[in-house]
């Protein structure tokens, strides 16, 4: 097989290529990849079924396997998806800010394209094709590496890919795709400095340090998501029982669902019996502390760990709380700065507590499964950063983009 450096070598030169297309010329090529996509699906769910059946015998959890699990349906999504991006405003070339100084300098902001983008991810093959579309609509070329237990699914989605370019007349190494899966050649690409220009890890806590702690090449954190939903002493109880179901159980092996339950004291003997039925209806698994649990026996015991695990699974934490300062301190300390939300029926606590959670996306009244690009409105996204330089939140097209000075003068010198 190629080695890496040539992977990203290729797409270094196509990179060239793509800065210079148009907004038409980008939006054609997005069409033919997703009816490449509409195509294939048939050999694109015939790879997905090799994946998941080594994925079942290696005992994958059932939140990680809903990920890895492509239908008819979630094919179409991505398709739609590439639609949707093609869309969308190009934000190549908008002005972002125009300067003259006095001696006759005009200086603009100009958003360009990173370059090379790459993109380290696990068992989610959705991410090639909502990757590539991002990365292509900003101008850029990528190089995606996603996890061994999709590899038959990314090489089946990479291949109707490369074949829409091919068809609209665009480069194919646009969007490479590295079929190495071993350790060694992850730890490679993120030595790819001065090719890469940017690298973006997608999955797991592990996955994520290791490219922060390894990485020469610029890296955005995308963060896990330790999210949390506080039930405020004021809280609406259906509000706050379909949000936390919502949040928990409409996907569990992702991000953005929640993992931690606070209650207030005052509403434990209200809601934590509510909550415990409503999610045990659902197969869902509560570790909760001795205040909870003296109010609902059968909840499981809880431990330090619990409270700021990820579970990606049908699990979650449920702590009380004395107040709102005690939640705010909680989340702030057990949170990974992803989602978090209050429900409450007090506006003053919900600003107060969205001013003083340090998170990327903090909600009142709102599950935080809409910490989202397509929710969000910024069409499919590349990830959700959860670090606070040059993009946090959702990242969708603007965020994947760098920007210029463009200086005019008539020949003046300093």
């Amino acid at each position: 097989m190629e080695g890496i450096r040539e992977s990203c070598l290729r797409a270094r030169e196509a990179a060239r290529k793509t800065a210079l297309l148009s907004p038409e010329e980008k939006n054609r090529v997005l069409y033919a990849c997703a009816k490449a996509l509409r195509e294939d699906t048939e050999q694109i769910l015939a790879a997905n079924r090799r994946d998941q059946d080594q994925a079942e015998d290696q005992g994958m959890s059932e939140g990680l396997l809903d990920r890895l699990t492509l239908t008819e349906k979630r094919i179409e999504a991505m398709a739609a998806g590439m639609e949707q991006v093609a869309a969308l405003p190009d934000p190549v070339g908008e002005e972002l800010e125009r300067i003259e100084r006095p001696n006759g300098l005009r200086i603009r902001k100009v958003r360009v394209p990173f370059g090379v983008i790459g993109i380290i991810y696990e068992a989610r093959p959705n991410v090639t094709a909502d990757a590539f579309a991002l990365c292509f609509k900003a101008g850029s070329a990528c190089v995606l590496k996603g996890g061994s237990a999709a590899l038959e699914t990314n090489l089946a989605i990479m291949e109707s890919i490369r074949r829409g370019l091919l068809a609209a007349g665009a480069d194919p190494d646009s969007a490479v795709l590295i079929r190495h899966t071993d350790r060694e050649s992850t730890r490679e690409m993120m030595r790819q400095k001065g090719i890469l220009d940017v690298l973006i890890p997608r999955g797991s806590a592990g996955l994520i340090r290791s490219v922060v702690e390894n990485a020469t090449v610029p890296v955005i954190e995308t963060g896990t998501g330790n999210c949390h939903v506080f039930v405020d002493a004021s809280a609406d109880p259906d509000m706050a029982l379909s949000i936390i179901v919502n949040a928990k159980t409409q996907r569990v092996g992702v991000c953005n669902a929640c993992e931690s339950l606070l209650i207030h004291r005052d509403r434990l003997p209200e809601m934590v019996p509510l909550i415990a039925r409503a999610l045990g209806e659902r197969g869902v698994q509560i570790f909760a502390d001795e205040s909870c649990r003296s109010i609902f026996p059968k909840l499981s015991a809880a431990t330090e760990e619990d409270y700021g695990r990820e579970y990606l699974d049908y699990k979650i934490s449920m702590k009380a709380v004395d107040s709102l300062e005690e939640a705010i301190r909680h989340i702030n300390r057990y949170g990974t700065g992803h989602s978090e939300c209050i429900v409450t029926g007090d506006m003053e606590r919900g600003r107060r507590f969205q001013q003083e959670v340090d998170a990327a996306c903090v909600y009142v009244n709102a599950s935080t499964r809409f910490t989202d690009g397509g929710e969000f409105g910024f069409g499919a996204e590349i990830g959700i950063s959860t670090q606070k330089l040059h993009a946090r939140g959702p990242m969708g097209l603007r965020e994947i983009t760098s920007y210029k000075y463009l200086i005019d003068g008539e020949g003046q010198i300093r």
